[in-house]
């Protein structure tokens, strides 16, 4: 792809309508300084100096379209609490459509607050309830979400599961079918709970230790032949059309008509926070674009590696992806 095609798939993607459906979250940092132990107790104290409230997990996949150019509408289920209410907000406020946002009195908003010292994690402290929708939210959210798709038509629908329960194997049954029959793209990141859940899916993107996990495979070497043998187990129980593997500092795998590993590109390493919510939303996005599987791999490895240069969970910056994929991966 030269510089004039790879410029005007960039510029294409304010034209893309992404549904991102799944599990939610309010990432909370407190960033301080550690000046003396507490007396209580052999701990240091962090005395705190700022604070940040971020969208996580399945709102970070999101806010990553949304940096990204496309039109986005997020689809899940927080709980009927502050934090709930601070993250539609933050969401709203980032210009991510709520319309399929639903409150619980069933369950509390996941919430995830990190203690930063220095730019290292000290400590992670987690509010959550991980149990499966109840028959009462699960029935109202499918008829809503397919209404939604049947009327809007949207290009690409991301599922994005971080094993807190709103991706149940109804949910998930029920809307790749109305996807399918819809010629929605399906794209998901998904973990070991439903991992062989998600039959028929275009594009299935798990990470090297959830392949591990989920077929049982030990994948020692990660040689393109050991992840070939991978797919195919994956194609067998999935029906899936592309594989694409996350291989860490090793890059990236996929399998499509062909297949291929492409090596990582060298970066400052501060943390791997959000960069899988970044690989599926880039992904996505250039695939429903371009129907290319390895240009979708090229740019969304790339995308993941940038991301990781920053302390905390940031989306992808747009013109920083662009410049870096006219460097790396355009041809004159």
């Amino acid at each position: 792809m030269d510089k004039q095609e790879l410029h005007r798939l960039f510029d294409d993607m304010q034209q893309l309508h992404v549904v991102v459906i799944g599990d939610v979250m309010l990432d909370n940092y407190r960033w301080g300084v550690i000046e003396r132990q507490s007396p209580e107790a052999p701990v240091p104290i962090v005395t705190v100096k700022k604070r940040d409230n971020r969208l996580g997990g399945a709102a970070n996949v999101a806010l990553n379209c949304i940096a990204l150019g496309t039109k986005v509408t997020l689809a899940s289920i927080v709980g009927d609490d502050n934090d709930g209410s601070i993250l539609e907000q933050l969401a709203n406020d980032a210009g991510i459509d709520t319309t399929l946002l639903v409150k619980s009195h069933h369950r509390p908003t996941t919430t995830k607050t990190r203690i930063i010292v220095d730019d290292k994690h000290m400590m992670r402290l987690d509010e959550e309830v991980c149990e499966d929708l109840t028959t009462e939210e699960e029935h109202p959210f499918i008829d809503m979400v397919m209404r939604y798709l049947q009327i809007e038509k949207p290009q690409v629908v991301i599922f994005e599961d971080y094993n807190k329960g709103v991706l149940k194997e109804n949910v998930l049954d029920k809307i790749i079918k109305h996807c399918n029959h819809l010629g929605i793209i399906t794209t998901v990141d998904p973990k070991k709970k439903n991992f062989l859940s998600y039959k028929n899916v275009t594009v299935f993107k798990p990470n090297l230790k959830e392949v591990r996990e989920g077929l049982g495979m030990e994948l020692n070497a990660v040689s393109e032949t050991e992840l070939d043998a991978a797919h195919h187990a994956l194609q067998q129980s999935l029906q899936h059309h592309i594989t694409f593997i996350t291989l860490s500092e090793k890059g990236v795998y996929y399998h499509d008509a062909a297949s291929e590993v492409i090596p990582t590109h060298t970066r400052t390493i501060k943390d791997v926070s959000g960069a899988g919510d970044t690989v599926i939303a880039t992904a996505s996005v250039i695939y429903a674009l371009s129907k290319d599987a390895r240009l979708m791999a090229a740019v969304s490895n790339i995308a993941g590696g940038l991301v990781c240069e920053h302390v905390g969970v940031v989306p992808i910056d747009k013109q920083q992806l662009l410049q870096e994929c006219e460097r790396l991966i355009a041809t004159a």
